[in-house]
């Protein structure tokens, strides 16, 4: 008889909107784990700057892919999902819950159910890579608007990564994302229950400029001087680390980079509320409720 896989439990939503504490209190109520599917939490080298929870803040609850990698060894979507998997099904196979917590929406995707087969040559990325750096993103949406307009109404059209990929894709194959994206075979856990958290903005934003002042008091500036050999890598191209680079670099003040941190930071807030409620939003929780106790109540009915 084929062994039963964990039901996951997703807790996803914005920057600072109290995921890791809701994560947290359902996993010692299920007697379970916390898999984090944040995309900078797996390395090691970073932790102020990607609100990691502490060892404290964790008080025993075992987590599982925070820490897990180096800055030098990128973990993409894809990958993360096929280790991820892996660990679901062998090493916590006995549980019945498996608690996963993020805001890298496709990240949590890419787990819970599986990727889109697109088309990838490195030569072309190279190439593009090359073209936005002499003409800017704009003719590259442009393309994309021309090509594939439902797929140009979706995409996080300040993220010059994703829409480097779509354009990448759709030169490759010669067809749109639309097409490429729903002629995919992909797998998937049975049984997902998704918990998207969903603050009013402003607070939200009040949340985001204290949480960028904690990290301050901690060290940022010196965490992100310690990577800053390193601010080549994908995996730095991060809010907070990128803006102190500039800083160091010398091209803007001090002042500049807490500016820009906190603008940052909640301009991808609200690109991640976007993501999230385009993709399986699940049950809205809001400040205003006892979170846990919502989510015990619909898993258990």
């Amino acid at each position: 008889m084929m062994k039963k896989e964990p039901k996951l439990i997703v807790i996803q939503g914005p920057t600072a909107s109290g995921k890791t504490k809701i994560a947290l209190e359902l996993a010692k109520q299920l007697n379970s784990v916390v898999l984090s599917a944040d995309s900078r939490q797996f390395y090691k080298e970073i932790s102020i700057g990607t609100a990691k929870p502490t060892e404290e803040e964790t008080d025993g609850i075992k987590h599982y892919f925070i820490d897990s990698h180096s800055l030098s060894d990128e973990v993409s979507a894809a990958r993360f999902a096929n280790e991820a998997r892996a660990l679901i099904t062998t090493e916590l196979s006995d549980l019945e819950f498996v608690i996963v917590v993020g805001g890298s929406g496709l990240f949590i995707q890419a787990l819970c159910e599986g990727l889109d087969a697109i088309p990838h040559d490195r030569t072309l990325q190279n190439e593009l890579a090359e073209e936005w750096k002499a003409r800017g993103l704009t003719h590259f949406l442009e393309e994309l608007e021309n090509k594939d307009p439902d797929y140009f109404q979706h995409i996080d059209k300040e993220n010059p990564l994703r829409v480097i990929r779509a354009i990448e894709a759709m030169r490759l194959s010669g067809k749109t994302m639309i097409e490429l994206r729903s002629g995919s075979d992909k797998s998937n856990f049975e049984t997902v229950h998704y918990y998207t958290t969903d603050l009013p903005r402003e607070d939200l934003y009040q949340r985001i400029n204290i949480r960028v002042d904690q990290m301050l008091e901690l060290g940022l500036e010196n965490e992100a001087r310690s990577v800053y050999h390193l601010k080549h890598l994908k995996s730095l191209q991060t809010v907070g680390y990128r803006e102190f680079f500039d800083f160091f670099d010398g091209t803007i003040t001090k002042e500049t980079v807490i500016e820009l941190i906190k603008q940052h930071s909640r301009n991808y807030a609200k690109r991640q509320i976007t993501w999230f409620k385009s993709h399986h939003p699940g049950t809205l929780i809001s400040s205003e409720i006892n979170y846990v106790k919502l989510i015990l109540e619909k898993i258990n009915s």
